[in-house]
């Protein structure tokens, strides 16, 4: 069986040197083997062959068997003539295959730094096209870089356009060592990052003389050409020996000349001890432990990598100069900032070592943390080295130690300065160290700083207090980064810190915030912690104990009802005490002081982030705030007004208590975040506060009044039906119908404590009454009251349902429904389109969807009603409209004004009678709209007005006007404190509402309008002393008025 094998597929084509001796006998016996499985005969004879013939491969030892089973002559490979058809499809075959290898090789490669990936160490693999992983989304978006997909990453690392890439040309896949690079130019370590190659790697097509395909097939055989599997694996286990003991002496030699290269750059053999001096012989492993990696002396100030290796701290730092920002052992990214000192123990080990004396006749053994102290005694002697690791710590600069170690190192200065101020100034310890530090900058020529120095050691300051700066940064919506640019611009441009840095301005919130002054409740309060120190507390506190099994998709943020209420005091203590004096009174009364506090609740509505990816369902927010509305103090036998608040429905003084993302209309969880402040207050209604104000303890009780609600919540929070319901009103009993037959005369008779009753006969129904029967019993009461109401108005939303009821009636005018009643739907569009087309051409009125308060005030107005009577064609028509306006604005003045007595006493007086006009005129002229029915409004400012003023003097001083213009407030205060956490970003905006309505920080921004109001100009000095223009700069910034 003699087959010719051509000289390129025998072991003969592998070099002599590296042949194994045993190589031919295993592939035959192999071979045999193979034989026997395959026939299931008895064993061929073999004949014996000479050196010079040649070994078949596997394949062609088959082709044999096969030819002899077959008893077909065998013929030799010369003598064989394929046709030319089976030649071309064997290149073409050829050149199939060669593409798939030369693919197989690309998909090893990186296609960024061109590295295989065996080489790299890391088997993770990345792919170029596609999304980027979870870890690096997190960090770019912790970034807030936009980047989203491997190719724009990668352009903008590397400046590889990815984008055109061929699968048949480029590597499909980067290395894991290319992330790491990506990684680190957007984390927070420094930018310069090593990269073993400086310019792209260029990828051609597939050719003969493919690098990478010899690359990748070097010292191995072609998919056709292999012989046997075992000789293939010796031969690659050879040929990888071989490379690596090449491989390894080419990076030893590279090894001993870098480490020539840094032995020359630190070139510190003159200040450094050389590893022979160790007195004690120890292993060369621990040697080297000691010894630095660099230099290879002992450690000298030794510092650590981040990847653990350590080395002298002079070292590193001049091979990280020279070398690259890369550490010299393992070539991981490494930076000066990276440098840290090294654990304790290693650090009293190294210590502890025993070192010869280099001087000349000096046979001593030192430890190396004494050795600085010994070799001082050999001034003279050359040999001793200087050695600057004195008592084994790295020797830091002064100001980047701790306060404790910069006392242990002044520790001796400190004592002669003591001595010398206890000698000649008297013990002024700080007199002595401001005027050397005075004079070093003097003898630098730092005149500035100096100047600095001085007037704060005259007692005038170069800067703005922090608690004006607090009002500037809070009152101007700057964030903590803005406010930080502000404050480093002015610095740099002026020389001087006029702006205080954040961490002062930290300091003065906390005086402001609740938690920080000391009080004491008597008797204690019943379920409430007597810790005084109490900020920014969770507000779902209850939430596992009231609601069971309910999900909550909600945050809340509140403070404590009472430690509030001390902050607030607190800070009105100035306006307190001026009161005091205003009547005359004793500054060391003690009370009691009666407090009347006005609460107030809304929904602020829908506010999500509005710019293009809010969340699907809109985000509502709740907000519960309360007003100091006045301030009395008994003295004698009547109660003297110390204190009463000027604008109560001002923005400035409602003051936040608790914010909650949350729906109005979820009872639920209104009801869980909202009952333990109800508890609180509760509980502070039968107990008096004992509180510190003006270095004297005085008494104060309080009286809480909940009137800042809308109808809405009214009805939410006191159990009763929706406003649609039949029965109209949250003050009397009537029904709708009732109240359109008497619209006048009605009287004030639901509660609280009423509405509890009636709730509780709802519940139980003990007189087993039908559920029409039972809902005429409690009159509307359907769910459990939860929070304590007074039966008032609310001015703002009576005046926009009123609006809204007159912006239809000029609607059905304009369709003249009092002669036809039964106009279609698209008739009544007709007619709001026309009223909307004239008033914005007369009023310049624009439509909108909802009625607001600005939309009511212009459109409440004679002007309107003019306008809106050159649309009606009846005279008649237009006389009733022009009474009905004129009556509605001499009563609206009654409840809008804070002390109607004062400021519209005639009107007061009048109102009985222009209030049953009104009605009159609703139930002759305008009876096709109101027979039989009335709006809640129009029946509230009609039967209601005088009762509720007789009672509290006042409608419109204890509106819910403050807490619906803070609305705006949060949406302000949530810009300014955007962060990804929302309960942060809750904590901030809380922290931040309360901060605006001090009326501490409200002190430093009304001197500057009262500057700024009468013209007021600087004189030259006043330049002089402000070159920034400070007050220039508030002025532009003023945000008080909105």
């Amino acid at each position: 069986m003699a087959v010719s094998l051509p000289s390129t597929l025998g072991p003969s084509s592998v070099p002599e040197e590296i042949q194994h001796p045993h190589m031919k006998f295993s592939e035959w016996k192999f071979k045999l083997f193979r034989v026997r499985s395959f026939e299931k005969a008895p064993e061929a004879p073999m004949e014996k062959k000479d050196s010079s013939e040649e070994t078949p491969s596997l394949e062609q030892s088959s082709a044999v068997l096969d030819e002899a089973g077959s008893e077909k002559p065998v013929l030799s490979q010369s003598t064989l003539k394929p046709h030319p058809k089976f030649l071309k499809h064997s290149h073409d075959a050829v050149k199939a295959r060669d593409k798939v290898i030369h693919q197989a090789s690309l998909r090893q490669l990186c296609r960024i730094c061109g590295n295989p990936f065996k080489a790299a160490g890391h088997h993770r693999r990345y792919p170029v096209h596609g999304p980027v992983d979870s870890k690096t989304q997190g960090l770019l978006r912790k970034k807030e870089k936009r980047v989203t997909s491997w190719p724009d990453l990668i352009a903008k690392v590397f400046r590889i356009d990815v984008k055109t890439d061929v699968d048949s040309i480029h590597p499909t896949e980067f290395c894991h060592n290319c992330w790491r690079i990506m990684q680190r130019k957007f984390s927070s370590a420094p930018c310069e990052v090593y990269f073993p190659r400086n310019a792209n790697i260029e990828w051609h097509p597939h050719t003969s003389s493919c690098d990478i395909c010899h690359a990748s097939s070097r010292g191995l055989k072609r998919k056709s050409q292999q012989s046997n599997g075992q000789l293939s694996k010796r031969l690659k286990s050879v040929v990888d020996q071989a490379r690596q003991i090449h491989q390894r002496k080419k990076r030893n030699q590279a090894k001993i000349s870098s480490k020539k290269a840094m032995k020359k750059i630190t070139n510190c053999s003159k200040i450094h001890l050389s590893t022979n001096l160790l007195a004690v012989d120890f292993p060369a492993h621990f040697v080297k432990s000691v010894s630095c990696q660099i230099c290879g002396h002992i450690l000298t100030d030794p510092v650590q990598t981040s990847c653990k290796h350590v080395f002298c701290r002079i070292c590193i730092l001049r091979c990280l100069k020279v070398m690259g920002s890369y550490c010299p052992s393992c070539r991981y990214a490494c930076f000066p900032t990276d440098l840290e000192s090294p654990v304790k123990s290693f650090l009293s080990i190294l210590n502890s070592l025993l070192v010869k004396c280099p001087a000349k006749g000096c046979n001593e053994e030192v430890s190396l943390e004494k050795y600085n102290h010994h070799v001082s005694s050999h001034k003279e002697s050359k040999e001793t080295l200087v050695h600057i690791n004195k008592g084994g710590r790295p020797r830091q600069h002064l100001l980047s130690l701790t306060r404790r170690a910069q006392k242990h190192r002044l520790r001796e200065l400190k004592m002669q300065v003591k001595a010398f101020a206890d000698k000649e100034e008297g013990g002024d310890v700080k007199s002595v160290c401001l005027t050397l530090f005075l004079l070093a900058l003097r003898a630098r020529n730092e005149h500035r700083q100096a100047d600095e120095l001085e007037a704060m050691m005259q007692g005038r300051g170069s800067g703005l207090q922090a608690a004006v700066c607090l009002a500037i940064r809070i009152n101007t919506f700057l964030s903590c980064s803005q406010y930080h640019k502000m404050y480093r611009t002015v610095k740099a441009i002026t020389g001087r810190q006029i702006f205080q840095p954040l961490h002062a301005l930290r300091n003065a919130e906390k005086v402001l915030l609740p938690g920080y002054h000391p009080f004491e409740w008597q008797p204690p309060l019943k379920n409430v912690s007597s810790s005084t120190d109490v900020g920014i507390i969770d507000g779902l506190s209850g939430l596992s104990s009231s609601v069971d099994d309910y999900p909550v998709d909600t945050i809340a943020k509140r403070f404590r009802y009472d430690s509030a209420l001390v902050s607030a005091l607190m800070d009105m203590e100035e306006n307190i005490l001026e009161g005091m004096r205003a009547q005359d009174l004793d500054d060391y009364l003690s009370g009691p002081f009666t407090v009347v506090v006005k609460e107030s609740c809304d929904g602020m509505g829908d506010v999500s982030e509005k710019h293009g990816n809010g969340p699907a369902v809109p985000e509502k927010a709740v907000r519960f705030s309360f007003t100091v509305m006045k301030i009395t103090l008994a003295h004698g036998s009547q109660n003297v007004k110390v204190f009463e608040e000027a604008k109560p429905n001002s923005e400035l003084c409602c003051k936040p208590l608790c914010l909650m993302l949350a729906d109005e209309s979820d009872h639920e969880t209104l009801t869980a975040i909202l009952s333990p402040l109800i508890a609180e207050r509760e509980a502070m209604k039968s107990s008096e506060l004992m509180l510190e104000m003006g270095g004297i303890l005085r008494t104060f009780k309080f009286i809480f009044r909940g009137t800042g609600y809308d109808e809405k919540l009214v009805r939410e929070v006191e159990g009763l039906e929706a406003s649609g319901s039949v029965y109209i009103c949250t003050l009397c009993d009537a029904t709708r119908l009732e109240a359109s037959q008497n619209l006048v005369f009605h009287s004030i008779t639901r509660s609280h404590t009423e509405n509890l009753e009636r709730y509780e006969v709802w519940r139980s129904n003990p007189y087993h009454e039908s559920v029409e029967e039972l809902r005429d019993r409690v009159k509307g009461v359907s769910a459990k009251p939860f929070i304590e109401t007074v039966p008032s108005i609310d001015a703002l939303h009576c005046d926009i349902g009123n609006a809204a009821e007159f912006y239809k009636i000029f609607q059905l005018e304009i369709g003249e429904v009092y002669k036809n009643p039964n106009a279609s739907k698209e008739e009544r569009k007709r007619w709001q389109a026309t009223l909307d087309k004239h008033l914005r051409k007369k009023m310049n009125l624009k439509p909108i969807m909802r009625m607001n308060g600005n939309f009511a005030r212009k459109l409440m107005t004679k002007e309107t009603v003019e306008a809106v009577c050159e649309l009606i064609p009846s005279e008649e028509r237009h006389e009733a409209l022009r009474e009905l306006m004129d009556l509605y604005l001499k009563m609206k003045p009654v409840w809008r004004s804070s002390c109607p007595a004062k400021e519209c006493s005639e009107s007061l007086c009048q109102y009985s009678f222009n209030s049953q006009r009104f009605a009159e005129l609703l139930s002759t002229k305008f009876k096709y709209r109101y027979e039989g029915k009335i709006t809640n409004y129009f029946h509230k400012t009609l039967a209601h007005v005088p009762e509720i003023i007789e009672r509290d003097g006042s409608i419109g001083a204890w509106a819910s006007e403050g807490n619906e213009s803070g609305n705006k407030l949060f949406r302000r205060f949530r810009k300014m404190n955007a962060r990804q956490s929302k309960c942060y970003e809750m904590e901030d905006v809380l922290k931040h509402h309360w901060l605006y309505t001090s009326k501490y920080l409200q002190k430093f921004m009304n001197a500057h309008n009262a500057l700024k109001n009468p013209g007021f100009t600087a004189d030259l000095q006043a330049s002089i002393g402000d070159p920034l223009g400070i007050e220039d700069s508030l002025e532009t910034q003023d945000s008080m008025e909105f």
